[in-house]
């Protein structure tokens, strides 16, 4: 048993070893030129997304707590991007894997998941993926992942190569290295953690915002103080928001939230399509969204510095969702207004949401 436990955690720091970081790339907003703006590309990991990082980071915490063995199958539950990552770690090991998420889940993932040797269990409404997790986990004689409640503290926050510390690593050469903001989405609220706790460890100035979409319990449960505000059916946003306040959101080393409509986050997406040249996930959308909001506040207030937020993963997993005309007017979402929105700040600094 020790064997196997060792030589799977070999096989996958050797995939990590195997794998440079990903790009920090710039955006010039030509209205902001004394602020840069800077996306951190996680859409370059093996799967596709920033859940790359999540699920190593998941299965060795696993691993090490002796919850796997050889054999053993492997549970999550997930929207997409972090069961194709999990479903990759799984398929190293030689391990069983089964994705039970919301059965809207886009089909480039459920695919991804396929792939990668994963089976997708599908379930009507999305709160139930939890239980449905745990009475598999039980059934087989499995290991529930749970990365809502492990995704806080499955990852070194002091440091060791996390997010947080190659972002400022990056950026030691550039005119303002130490961000003003870092902005991200909260899908377990794993990775704001991870932002939050490195700051305050490291004794940095940088604040950490967290933007979420209009159906999700983070807002609300941060304005409030409550952290058991729920909403009910799905974000709008894969990813990211959530139906309940999950165990791994830390609002106290949050410094700020903003709320996103969804069809801002569809806009935005199209719009740094034209800018970047790359299709990015929805998420990322949301992201740009904060973005253009505190920037706007920094150009009122005459600050110059730096802004770092994510690409989360890569926008070809929609192609039928948020990059579909067809799709979009289904759903009754007009992006044209907020293209010309996000235009207009990028040329003239202007924002109006």
């Amino acid at each position: 048993m020790r064997t196997w436990l060792m030589q799977a955690i070999r096989k996958i720091e050797a995939d990590f070893n195997r794998s440079s970081d990903t790009h920090l790339i710039p955006l010039p907003i030509p209205a902001a030129p004394d602020i840069q703006l800077y996306f951190k590309d996680e859409s370059t990991h093996p799967t596709g997304s920033l859940k790359h990082r999540l699920a190593r980071s998941l299965f060795l915490y696993a691993l090490s707590n002796g919850w796997i063995s050889e054999g053993t199958p492997v549970i999550e539950a997930s929207s997409g991007s972090t069961a194709v990552s999990e479903a990759y770690f799984a398929r190293l090991l030689g391990l069983p894997f089964i994705a039970v998420m919301p059965a809207s889940t886009s089909q480039e993932k459920i695919r991804a998941i396929e792939f990668y040797g994963g089976r997708c269990h599908l379930v009507t409404d999305p709160a139930t993926i939890y239980d449905e997790s745990m009475r598999l986990a039980r059934e087989l004689n499995g290991h529930y992942m749970d990365q809502f409640t492990y995704a806080e503290r499955a990852t070194d926050w002091r440091g060791n190569n996390n997010i947080a510390d190659t972002i400022f690593k990056q950026m030691a050469l550039e005119p303002h290295p130490e961000p003003t903001w870092i902005i991200n989405g909260a899908g377990t609220g794993g990775t704001s953690a991870t932002f939050g706790r490195y700051v305050r460890y490291q004794q940095k100035s940088t604040q950490i915002c967290v933007v979420d979409p209009e159906n999700s319990a983070f807002y609300a449960s941060f304005e409030s103080g409550n952290p058991d505000c729920t909403c009910e059916g799905g974000s709008g946003v894969e990813g990211i928001g959530r139906p309940r306040v999950e165990p791994s959101f830390i609002p106290s080393v949050i410094d700020r939230m903003i709320r996103v409509p969804n069809v801002a986050s569809y806009a935005a997406i199209h719009f740094l399509e034209e800018v970047l040249g790359r299709k990015c996930g929805g998420s990322t959308g949301t992201n740009f969204y904060g973005v253009c909001v505190l920037m706007e506040e920094m150009l009122r207030r005459g600050e110059s510095g730096s802004i770092v937020t994510l690409i989360c993963d890569d926008g070809n997993r929609y192609l039928n969702s948020y990059y579909d005309a067809n799709w979009l007017a289904a759903g009754g979402h007009d992006i044209q207004p907020w293209l010309q929105r996000y235009r207009q700040f990028f040329n003239q600094g202007i924002w109006q949401a």
